[in-house]
């Protein structure tokens, strides 16, 4: 496997830290564009599509771009460096994602059409709590009763991609932001984001693709890769983090001395480094089997996912612990860092689901036999 960038998305980096670099100079920028709704800067959104980022892993022929899991995973770095509350992995991989692999020809062309050019927010209603959302047939068309909580970005989108249970299993549908029957109730996350309860009253819906089969093992390969795009994320505010707290011991003093002279405190800073690199080499694998091995989709999500859960806790916990009081205050940045690392573990399944996931296939591999002594 590859692991190093080619000219075109050394390119593509560049383009897109110069832009959020920009735009997010600081923790402090940051907190004031999620304090105004809808919780992401609009001109931003519109600079990304008019870059073309938007439409990045979209074919041609849908009005994307035609690129793959790599550049996406650039992108998703990039976000995480300075924590971007743009719904880039929400719209553009999750939801968007659903669309390329479950919708017709001329779905695809419209709805992707539209994301691409930045002018329509999707979002993926898929977590239930409590009773499943349901989809009943009414003559020639198809109505959603039920709700979804949390749907990430749920109160801004313009439309959504819905989950619901039919009688052939899982159903994928399409419901307009303004249909009857729709309510939306919308409220802040913890790590500066923003969220939506979503409920479905006999509202219409449109099916994505062939509603009369299964379509569960669609949504779960769609899932798997915005994971991996969220282990990119995570890959990127790790690295700030660490990089703000190595910098913090080289320059902070105490006892008349900088604080990275206490190989204590070096000690711990290598074991951050130890995780990151961890961390950056499995989301990188598990992009290239995105790539290469797509049949393999799901266990390489959750090889990823683990990862990022054991490592983002670590290297948070660490981060705010290294910068003692300071590292807790709301004015800091490493807080914030810790705080979406935590989101990223619990979103689409945390560490302990990931990992009962990967331990109920242990019997599918072969045994291996234990070095003779």
């Amino acid at each position: 496997m590859d692991f190093t960038l080619d000219d075109e998305q050394e390119a593509l980096r560049d383009a897109v830290r110069g832009l959020l670099g920009k735009a997010y100079d600081s923790s402090e920028t940051r907190r004031e564009v999620t304090k105004q709704d809808p919780g992401f800067g609009e001109d931003t959104w519109q600079r990304l599509a008019e870059m073309g980022v938007l439409g990045l892993p979209f074919a041609e022929s849908d009005g994307g771009m035609g690129a793959g899991p790599v550049e996406v995973s650039i992108v998703a770095e990039e976000v995480g460096r300075v924590l971007a509350p743009e719904p880039f992995i929400e719209t553009v991989v999750l939801a968007g994602g659903i669309v390329a692999a479950a919708g017709t020809d001329e779905q695809r062309a419209d709805v992707l059409g539209r994301v691409a050019e930045g002018s329509l927010i999707l979002a993926a209603a898929l977590k239930e709590i409590g009773e499943p959302v349901t989809a009943s047939q009414s003559g020639d068309g198809w109505t959603l009763s039920g709700s979804k909580e949390p749907v990430l970005h749920g109160e801004r989108a313009d439309a959504f991609v819905v989950s619901a249970k039919t009688d052939a299993g899982t159903g994928l549908f399409l419901v307009e932001g303004d249909a009857s029957g729709l309510t939306r109730t919308g409220y802040r996350t913890h790590d500066g984001g923003r969220a939506a309860h979503v409920a479905f009253d006999g509202t219409s819906a449109t099916p994505l693709g062939d509603v009369s089969a299964d379509q569960a093992g669609v949504l779960e390969t769609a899932v798997a890769s915005a994971q991996v795009a969220y282990c990119h994320e995570a890959v990127g505010a790790m690295t700030v983090a660490l990089n703000t707290t190595v910098e913090y011991l080289k320059t902070r003093k105490q006892f008349g001395v900088p604080l990275k002279t206490f190989q204590a405190l070096t000690f711990r800073a290598a074991d951050m480094y130890v995780s990151m690199e961890l961390v950056r080499s499995v989301a990188s694998w598990a992009t290239l089997v995105l790539t290469d091995e797509p049949t393999r989709a799901l266990e390489a999500a959750s090889r990823a996912k683990l990862q990022v859960s054991t490592s983002g806790r670590h290297i948070g916990q660490e981060a705010i612990q290294l910068h003692g009081g300071i590292g807790m205050t709301a004015e800091y940045s490493v807080g914030h860092y810790t705080s979406r690392l935590t989101a990223i573990d619990h979103w689409l399944g945390g560490g302990a689901d990931h990992l009962k996931r990967l331990a109920s296939s242990v019997g599918d591999h072969e045994v291996v036999e234990p070095l003779p002594e």
